[in-house]
């Protein structure tokens, strides 16, 4: 059996010395972003893994990061992935702990797990106290909040972003459009807000530069009965009408609705979803939707974190949500024409 990769071949393959290799992994002394990243593929092209064991008795440092989170979900699971990739490539062992409670309790047991001097670092991805974020006594582990799901693990930050929103009007009013409703989710997920504020701020940017106008914001859940019943509720001449939908499911229920009254797709309605759901490729017709990249997300807040271990400035975040254009709005709509500023 051939010897698993060892430094030495990551420094020799990378055309560094063994304690560039080490800086690179470990984030202490000096080296370049540039040669960290090319020292850190290289590392993995070969599948090279430190052996934290041997590193932590050298160094006194336990190799080891924690993530916390709260319900471990499908999405929450997602984020941890992405994390969890970034981790590893850069040489740590990453542990996740679910922590339940109050704010005040999670920030207690951050802070315990802060001063037990087991881990390099404690990124947490719920909401804890400013006070713990500081170090809770001197010399013990820094703690980084990427407030990505609130107390009921709804989505916060980068991933409530709704920019998307804007793309998804200006593109249907490109297409000719002019009537628009949104289905809104419940008031209280930060998302469902943001989602619809966009779509109020650009419908009525849209009205003064196309004539285009809202039908309202209507909904309020996130079951597809609600939104068949508001399908069923507008007046016989709404269409043709652009609806953009809170989510996937919300979506199904405005194609049921549609269906039921009679309006053709993509033709006297178009409806838009978010979150890409599996089965939104498979409906008739296929569903325009928003992806969101959840393990990306995981990614950039666990590069933030080693960016704050190696004293280096957090590098910029690229946009983790994508506009995917199918069936239900017709494909994807001409680019905006010079009658639609900033389109």
């Amino acid at each position: 059996m051939p010897h698993p990769p060892t430094s030495r071949d990551v420094a020799r393959l990378a055309g560094v010395s063994q304690t560039t290799v080490s800086y690179a992994l470990t984030g202490r002394g000096t080296v370049s972003a540039a040669t960290r990243e090319h020292v850190l593929r290289v590392a993995e092209s070969i599948g090279y893994r430190p052996n934290l064991a041997a590193r932590s008795m050298r160094t006194r440092r336990s190799g080891r990061l924690a993530v916390v989170t709260g319900a471990t979900l499908d999405t929450q699971l997602r984020v941890i992935t992405g994390a969890a990739e970034v981790a590893e490539a850069a040489g740590y062992a990453m542990e996740t702990h679910s922590m339940d409670g109050t704010v005040a309790e999670r920030t207690a047991r951050v802070r315990d797990l802060a001063e037990s001097r087991q881990y390099e670092a404690v990124l947490t991805l719920v909401p804890v106290l400013p006070a713990v974020l500081t170090g809770a006594s001197e010399g013990a582990t820094p703690v980084v909040a990427e407030a990505t799901f609130d107390q009921q693990m709804r989505s916060l930050g980068t991933l409530a972003d709704a920019s998307a929103v804007e793309e998804l009007v200006r593109g249907l009013a490109a297409a000719g459009w002019r009537r628009f409703l949104h289905v809104a989710g419940p008031e209280q997920y930060a998302s469902a807000r943001a989602r619809r504020d966009v779509y109020l701020t650009t419908v009525a940017r849209l009205a003064t530069e196309t004539g285009a106008e809202s039908l309202g914001v209507v909904g309020g859940e996130w079951d597809a009965e609600s939104a068949r019943r508001a399908v069923r509720a507008l007046p016989d001449d709404a269409p043709p009408v652009a609806v953009v939908a809170g989510n996937d499911v919300l979506a199904a229920g405005v194609l049921r609705g549609a269906a039921e009254r009679g309006w053709s797709v993509p033709h006297d309605l178009v409806v838009t979803g978010w979150d890409n759901s599996e089965v939104g490729a498979y409906m008739a017709p296929s569903l325009t939707t928003v992806d969101v990249d959840f393990p990306e997300a995981g990614r950039a807040a666990m590069r933030r974190l080693l960016a704050r271990l190696r004293g280096e400035p957090p590098a910029a975040a690229g946009p983790i949500h994508r506009v995917v254009w199918r069936e239900s709005t017709g494909g994807s709509p001409a680019p905006p024409s010079d009658d639609l500023p900033g389109g």
